[in-house]
């Protein structure tokens, strides 16, 4: 495994897809099937090279695990096509909006599936210091 593999997202199979099927203007189910397609081949990339995630240090059992594995999401897709299209900053931020507005709509989640009605939104853990006892 190449050094720093465990944290990285875009290789360079990823970056040629948004290439070939990255426009600003495209349609929403365009963007989430080009989200989908690109989360695929990162989880297969990711499979067939045997990357693992990267460490991580967990501060409520203080020791170290595999943190969970990257995925694409759909803003991280819009963000792609600002950084590896020719998609002008105007063009990329249009889009965010218009995929803000969408996922409100739809009641969809950052990966562009089906929020459940059910499941309680996610809070942060609050991390507190622990003071050494005597």
């Amino acid at each position: 495994m190449a050094s720093g593999d465990a944290q990285k997202v875009w290789f360079p199979e990823l970056i040629e897809m948004v290439r070939q099927a990255g426009a600003p203007a495209m349609s929403m189910d365009a963007l989430l099937r080009l989200r989908d397609r690109l989360n695929t081949t990162l989880q297969t990339i990711r499979h067939t090279r045997q990357i693992l995630p990267a460490m991580m240090w967990c501060p409520h059992c203080q020791t170290r695990h595999r943190a969970a594995p990257p995925s694409v999401s759909v803003r991280a897709t819009i963000l792609a096509l600002g950084r590896y299209t020719r998609a002008t900053a105007s063009e990329v931020q249009a889009l965010e909006k218009r995929w803000n507005r969408y996922r409100k709509q739809q009641q969809l989640n950052r990966d562009g599936q089906p929020e459940d009605a059910g499941a309680a939104p996610r809070q942060r853990t609050r991390v507190t210091r622990r003071v050494p006892q005597e």
